[in-house]
């Protein structure tokens, strides 16, 4: 009950006696509820106001829900591509200024391109899910996004930010994302955004294979395919919190 209460207080939260009261606890048992909610993160209490808000690790379970309610929608539409295809297809989302891999299915050709894993994350454009993710995005927010990654950005040669510049273009006209062995030579990779309902990319669906797998003859229909199953998934899917968006994660750095 205090959970729920203190998700619809807002910024500005509430005092003890007004949990107690629309709880219907009392003060007592409301304020040892609190003061264990605070020790492990799940309230935060202002030391001026004497106000409660949901702390910082009540936002990360709700990311962590939502993600699991994505990868639930997902993961058929992956294990459905891997198994037409035979190559191994990948789900990626935005967290801040990455792209992380939610989901993996492999295919059933011999040769395997495990280029990602669960968990993996990328700076935003490196990458063809993460260049998906980033292509679509309003011009001013790519212009941050590039100018806050720059350190990170040193890590892949092929992905200067003038490069990811002419990617991005690349990727607006063909309306899909294409890494031509920039990460592991041989290696390409195609993708597409998911938009939710306002069109922003909520997440990507990419395709991984040899580069003998990604010709001219087959290409155009992955791509359609891609955009069939994204195209179904669009306005379902709702966007993750991006409040981090602009500010630099820790690992960042590495």
């Amino acid at each position: 009950m205090i959970l729920r209460l203190l998700s619809d207080a807002g910024e500005h939260g509430y005092r003890l006696s007004d949990i107690a009261d629309k709880t219907g606890l009392g003060k007592t048992t409301a304020h040892r509820l609190l003061g264990a909610l605070v020790q492990v993160g799940l309230a935060y209490q202002d030391l001026k106001t004497k106000r409660y808000s949901l702390g910082s690790a009540a936002a990360a379970l709700g990311r962590a829900a939502s993600i699991h309610h994505i990868q639930s929608l997902l993961r058929p539409v992956l294990r459905h591509l891997a198994r037409e295809t035979e190559d191994t297809v990948f789900a990626s989302v935005r967290e801040g200024l990455a792209a992380v891999c939610i989901a993996r299915e492999v295919g059933s050709f011999p040769i395997r391109t495990l280029t990602l894993d669960q968990g993996d994350r990328r700076p935003l454009g490196v990458g063809a899910g993460s260049l998906a993710l980033l292509a679509f995005l309003p011009d001013d927010e790519i212009d941050a996004i590039i100018e806050r990654n720059r350190r990170w950005l040193l890590d892949y040669a092929s992905f200067s930010p003038e490069e990811l510049r002419k990617l991005i273009t690349r990727t607006r006209e063909s309306g899909y994302a294409l890494n031509e062995g920039r990460i592991v030579p041989a290696m390409q990779a195609i993708a597409v955004p998911v938009l939710a309902r306002d069109g922003r990319p909520v997440a990507a669906l990419s395709l991984a294979a040899i580069r003998d797998r990604m010709g001219p003859d087959r290409l155009p229909n992955l791509v359609k395919r891609l955009r069939e199953e994204a195209e179904a998934l669009e306005g379902i899917l709702e966007p993750l919190s991006q409040d981090e968006s602009v500010a630099v994660p820790s690992q960042i750095g590495a």
